[in-house]
């Protein structure tokens, strides 16, 4: 275990200092001046680490907010720059790369700083663009009428999405006048400070219909009572291992896996009223099983976010048996968020921002019967 966490923690600054090595190295610089481009990066992984620990939430909010930016961003810069500087190696192993072009060269740093920017102004651009995902879900179970919900999760409200952005969300949900919203965790980013500095509870005031919500690792990652209090604060309908009654709806709201004693599904949905219509909500979208072998007609779930930039999406994709979109197993239906907001770097590439305007609706059998 020991052995294990080590390889961990040496491996990512292994890679830190494979990039700086290599940058160091083709810059065509003074070395001044090439000493100078380490430092920036290794500033930024700096600040990165002590923001983590606490250090953005004694700065003041416009600050804390670059400073969480810059920082975030850096990771997705150094993945690009590990990729690139990874595939010039191998080509110079297999002689396809002349050894010149990893030194001192202008042309390869500037193609790769280059490239970089580009990817870095489309996945800001791409990230802020929100895809609207209409769901349709029939029923053979009793509705009084159709029932239309909008589904979000993720929206990491903090440093980096701030009041601004939440109150243009809160627009586009507005817009789509819902009877529910359903909230699949990670309200919360990592700080509850932000959202109390720009009283973000108060915008939640602004959405008509009730919202429903279930807790994600972030939410303990905040620190559970804050995260709590904020919950209160907005006015949402916390479903930590409970149920509730909507209408012609059961809503299932399970707590994270952060807690090892939360309660099965199976035991929610004991003695409880099969004729209504049951939505799981449950962050993480692990052992889909689960809600079919229980009779679950939907599961509502987030956390992937498909990994936010490629190649992390292939990482992703390969660990969930659905890492993004709708599945169906059996009678029940899924649906993988790849979130509203986003963690860190506010950049999709590969992936896409979301939110999921659901209608249940009678199925033509039930009308016609």
């Amino acid at each position: 275990m020991k052995i294990g966490f080590l390889v961990m923690m040496l491996l990512p600054l292994a890679a830190h200092v494979y990039v700086m090595w290599h940058v160091y190295q083709v810059l065509p610089l003074p070395v001044w001046g090439k000493w100078a481009a380490v430092a920036v990066m290794t500033a930024a992984l700096v600040m990165m680490i002590v923001g983590i620990m606490g250090a953005f939430d004694r700065m003041a909010l416009p600050v804390a907010s670059a400073a969480y930016d810059v920082s975030t961003s850096w990771l997705i810069v150094f993945l690009y720059l590990l990729l690139a500087f990874v595939a010039l190696d191998l080509g110079r192993l297999v002689h396809v790369v002349p050894p010149r072009w990893l030194h001192d060269n202008a042309l390869t740093a500037g193609g790769i700083a280059l490239t970089v920017t580009a990817l870095l102004v489309y996945g800001n651009i791409h990230y802020r663009h929100k895809v609207r995902q209409p769901l349709t879900l029939t029923t053979t179970k009793h509705l009084s009428r159709p029932v239309r919900m909008v589904l979000v999760s993720d929206l990491h409200l903090g440093y980096h999405n701030r009041k601004a952005e939440w109150q243009r969300w809160v627009q586009m949900i507005i817009a789509e006048q819902p009877d529910l919203i359903l909230v699949a965790g990670d309200i919360i980013d990592g700080y509850v400070r932000p959202l109390l500095d720009e009283d973000m509870a108060a915008d939640f005031a602004q959405l008509k219909a009730p919202v429903v919500a279930c807790l994600g690792n972030h939410e303990y990652i905040s620190g559970l009572d804050r995260s709590l209090d904020f919950y209160r604060r907005a006015g949402i309908t916390l479903l930590r291992d409970s149920t509730l009654a909507v209408g012609d709806l059961l809503v299932v709201g399970r707590d994270d896996r952060s807690n090892r004693h939360r309660r099965s599904t199976a035991g929610l949905l004991a003695g409880a009223d099969r004729s209504k219509y049951i939505i799981v909500l449950d962050h993480q979208p692990y052992n889909l099983e689960e809600s079919r072998q229980c009779g679950a007609d939907f599961q509502f779930s987030g956390h992937t976010h498909e990994g936010q930039v490629w190649p992390i999406s292939l990482l992703v994709h390969a660990m969930y048996e659905n890492a993004w979109g709708y599945c169906r197993k059996g009678d029940t239906h899924y649906y993988v968020s790849s979130g509203l907001g986003i963690w860190g770097g506010k950049y999709r590439i590969g992936t896409r921002s979301e939110y999921v305007v659901a209608t249940i609706e009678p199925s033509a059998d039930h009308n016609q019967e």
